[in-house]
């Protein structure tokens, strides 16, 4: 049996934001840099634990680290991003695209007087 933290770590990163704590932690990427315990304070699990689905965002090509002192700060990165967005539109995007249309274009049933 293979223990968790020596698992295969994916470099997808569909597979990096199928997990709800890692999408957890790029949402509080968002707002900008965190440490590792300025993550860890604001969520209900262990300081090892984030620093494994950081590890995993990494992998997956969805967040940074760079040295502050003593401590190490994840960003998110914008290449990152704009690969998942760029594949989400090539899949979804004339789809939505005819929806939009589809929804500009119709209009509510008019409800007759009673």
């Amino acid at each position: 049996m293979i223990p968790e933290h020596s698992a295969r770590i994916s470099r997808d990163p569909f597979d990096a934001l199928g997990n709800a704590t890692r999408r957890a932690i790029v949402e509080q990427l968002r707002d900008g840099p965190r440490s590792v315990a300025e993550i860890t304070a604001s969520m209900s699990i262990s300081q090892p634990s984030v620093s494994r689905h950081l590890r995993q965002l990494k992998t997956a090509g969805l967040v940074d680290d760079e040295p502050a002192g003593a401590r190490r700060l994840y960003r998110l990165r914008d290449d990152g991003a704009a690969a998942v967005r760029e594949y989400m539109e090539s899949v979804w995007g004339e789809a939505a695209a005819r929806f939009r249309l589809a929804a500009e274009n119709t209009r509510p049933p008019r409800r007759r007087p009673t």
